[in-house]
């Protein structure tokens, strides 16, 4: 078995042998993102092509492990889209209910229910995930 995948390293690469090792440390992870830069110019479907592949995919895991994305407080997202499409508070009516109850929301005071989460998600494309986490402010009416 161990020829096999000496043969198939030898046909991927050329017929040289590509070394690729898992990124384990910080100091793997900036010269693997070095190695990255000198291939930028590599055409696909050639050796160089093939090696930028991996190594992008390898720091790609490396950085979904070591620096997640956090999703912002629901209520800020929220507040971003309406900022960005010149939304009002009328605007989220359909979507969360009496203008009451859009001030409560924006306000910290009443918390999304499952129902306006799915309407905010489905007609403002805001990621369920971020409407789901739990506020960062915890305001006390």
């Amino acid at each position: 078995m161990h020829s096999t995948i000496g043969s198939t390293l030898k046909q991927f690469d050329g017929g040289n042998n590509m070394e690729i090792r898992p990124i384990k440390t910080d100091r793997d992870y900036r010269a693997t993102l070095k190695e990255i830069e000198t291939l930028m110019d590599a055409r696909p479907n050639t050796p160089e092509g093939d090696r930028l592949d991996i190594l992008v995919t390898l720091v790609e895991a490396y950085e979904n492990r070591h620096f997640p994305l956090d999703y912002p407080d629901p209520v800020e997202a929220i507040k971003y889209v309406m900022e960005q499409k010149g939304l009002t508070v009328k605007d989220l009516e359909p979507m969360i209910g009496r203008s009451n109850r859009v001030y409560e929301i924006l306000n910290y005071r009443r918390p999304l229910s499952l129902k306006m989460i799915w309407n905010l998600h489905r007609s403002l494309s805001i990621p369920a995930e971020c409407l789901i986490k739990q506020p960062e402010q915890q305001h006390s009416g």
